[in-house]
């Protein structure tokens, strides 16, 4: 029985391989071919019996160094994704996107799987790509700039200059938090005039932000009574939040008297305002240390980044506390000796990634009258992250994209070339087909849409009192014949008060957690919903006993993009969005959604909603 059973799972590998859309080229430790499935020889023209057991001769040789690096990163651990090129037999060049993994037998690293995938971007797509790439490159050298000024003057103008060529905008300005004023510090492109103007912070716009506990805010109300009106048609001010050390410092202000800012200049004024704070938090306690040496030690040890000073050979002599939080290394360890990363030229920034996994951003500067270099560094892991989320995004929808659309591709030509020769129920099937995939397009430009409206905060909810037992029902109406391997149980007292909020988000959100609960269950299990009263609320939990949620990830699953890495990105699919709706749905409503650990195993998604009364109205 074994025997029959392995000749089955090696019959059904052969199976996806040879109906793949994508090429799947596997190698072995020596890059000899061991697998050249049918969509390999049509993308790159050699056949199978070509290409086994010998090298593929489609990495160009100048690509060969990538190639080799690629491999060597994946027998290491992880997956790599990469645009490149490869040959045909022709001798054309193929711009793909090259997914990598290992090839493992057990514990142990046999070989490599590379699955090829046509690069298609259109020109809209690519402008934009480019346009963001670009102002992203730019964003880079303005901050390396600020931070090589030490001078507060020039980094205060440095930072309103550079926020209107990042933006767009048509003027800007920095502003201080002190205390309960703020002070008009820096203007671009406005009169010198309004500079040192000063106002209530608790009736600003800095102050409506800081309530909204927010780092962006669009605001086009109520501007003709603010100093910014100086600026003749102003119609629209966006605002950024600069903060120290994770405690708000001040704001830039970006102002708009032609277009109007976009997500990528928001995006862009939300970094550079992190910027801001960590380049003026910087010169200020630069030239403090200069001009008030007494006051040196207190600052050195205070400051939020980590700061070392070295003598004149590279030695170091200081070490602050928030250098040994970030590197892990005492002071002990390092004093007397070179620190643990290389140093950039004075005025350069240089980004580095220590052993730990943390990025460090590191500047330097000179001290003239010492000969001393002190040496300034931050942490951007979380930055990082981010834009390798942003990425893998990108990445990860191309790929939803391409699997439906090459089916519907396909069996439409199917039908256009052979309807006569198809039978009717052949016709049937491959129309089926068509809308099945037609539909799961849908879905996800559905998901794609409402993530980019919870995103600006767009989404529009109508609160009414409604039947939530009723809504429940009819979400796991007909779910016990959907999968042979899971039971579904639900449980709702009699007497459920009604709720407060929308019928239709509650749907929505009701069929995502659902949805997910099958999908990260595949083994099987129970499915179970139950609903209560709690106080003023009432709760509903989803509870499965599939794979489960690592402590660390149950509230990173809720942000956009996100997908917990289970060893296979690949294996569940989507896009990231769906917890993000989620959340943004119930909030939206007054509640909320959070996870937990499901006792025994698997997952428990909690959602609250605010009861509509305060006795059961069934």
């Amino acid at each position: 029985m074994g025997d029959d059973s392995a000749g089955g799972d090696d019959e059904l590998a052969r199976a996806v391989l040879a109906s793949s859309p994508n090429a799947v080229v596997a190698l072995d430790r020596d890059q000899t071919v061991l697998v050249w499935n049918p969509a390999a020889e049509r993308l790159f023209g050699w056949s199978a019996e070509e290409m086994l057991g010998r090298r593929a001769p489609i990495v160009p040789e100048e690509l060969t160094a990538e190639h080799n690096a690629v491999l060597e990163r994946v027998r290491t651990g992880g997956q790599v994704s990469l645009r490149t090129k490869r040959f045909r037999s022709d001798g054309t060049m193929l711009d793909l996107r090259v997914d990598t993994s290992a090839l493992r037998q057990g514990s142990s690293v046999v070989g490599y799987v590379c699955v090829h995938h046509l690069t298609e971007v259109d020109e809209s797509a690519k402008h934009r790509m480019a346009r963001r790439a670009r102002l992203v490159r730019r964003l880079t050298d303005v901050v390396g700039d600020i931070n090589a000024e030490l001078e507060l003057p020039a980094v205060l103008d440095r930072i309103s200059a550079s926020l209107t060529e990042l933006t767009g905008a048509d003027a800007g300005g920095f502003v201080l938090i002190e205390g309960e004023r703020l002070r008009l510090v820096s203007t671009y492109q406005l009169p010198g005039s309004i500079r040192d103007t000063t106002t209530d912070l608790r009736t600003s716009l800095v102050g409506k932000l800081l309530r909204t506990g927010k780092t962006v805010m669009l605001e086009s109300q109520g501007l003709d009574d603010l100093v910014w009106a100086e600026l003749d048609g102003l119609h629209t001010i966006a605002l950024g939040l600069a903060a120290v050390g994770g405690r708000p410092y001040g704001a830039l202000y970006a102002l708009f008297a032609g277009t109007k800012p976009e997500h990528v200049e928001l995006e862009l004024l939300e970094l550079l305002a992190g910027h801001a704070g960590i380049a003026v938090g910087n010169a200020m306690a630069y030239q403090d240390a200069v001009r008030q040496r007494a006051h040196e030690r207190a600052v050195f040890d205070a400051s939020a980044d980590g700061i070392a000073v070295l003598d004149g050979k590279g030695r170091v002599i200081q070490w602050n506390p928030a250098a040994a939080e970030l590197t892990a290394f005492s002071a002990d360890v390092v004093l007397g000796g070179p620190p643990p990363f290389p140093l950039p030229e004075p005025g350069e920034k240089l980004t580095f990634q220590l052993e730990t996994g943390r990025w460090l951003d590191v500047v330097s500067a000179t001290i003239d009258e010492t000969g001393e270099v002190v040496v300034d560094f931050r942490d951007v892991t979380r930055a990082k992250e981010l834009e390798e989320a942003k990425d893998l995004f990108l990445a990860t929808t191309s790929h939803e994209l391409r699997t439906p659309i090459t089916i519907v591709r396909g069996f439409a030509s199917t039908l256009d070339s052979r309807w006569d020769k198809l039978t009717d129920l052949e016709r049937r099937s491959a129309v089926h087909t068509i809308a099945e995939r037609a539909k799961s397009l849908g879905h996800l430009m559905d998901h794609l849409l409402l993530g980019s409206r919870a995103g600006a905060d767009e989404l529009a909810v109508r609160i009414e009192i409604f039947d939530l037992g009723e809504r429940i029902h009819a979400a796991t109406l007909g779910l016990p014949v959907l999968s042979d391997r899971h039971r579904v149980e639900v449980v709702i007292p009699d007497g459920l008060p009604y709720v407060s909020g929308d019928a239709l988000a509650t749907d929505i959100i009701l069929g995502q957690l659902l949805e997910n609960a099958f999908k990260y269950s595949p083994q099987g299990g129970l499915i179970s919903v139950e609903a209560w009263p709690e106080d003023e609320h009432v709760v509903v939990v989803v509870d499965d006993e599939g794979v489960g949620i690592a402590p660390n990830d149950r509230e990173r699953v809720f942000e956009r993009f996100v997908q917990v890495d289970s060893g296979d990105r690949r294996r569940f699919g989507g896009v990231g969005l769906g917890l993000y709706i989620v959340r943004s749905l119930a909030r939206a409503q007054g509640g909320d959604v959070t996870a937990h650990p499901r006792p025994g195993g698997g997952t428990r998604m909690r959602l609250v909603l605010h009861s509509g009364s305060d006795t059961p109205m069934r």
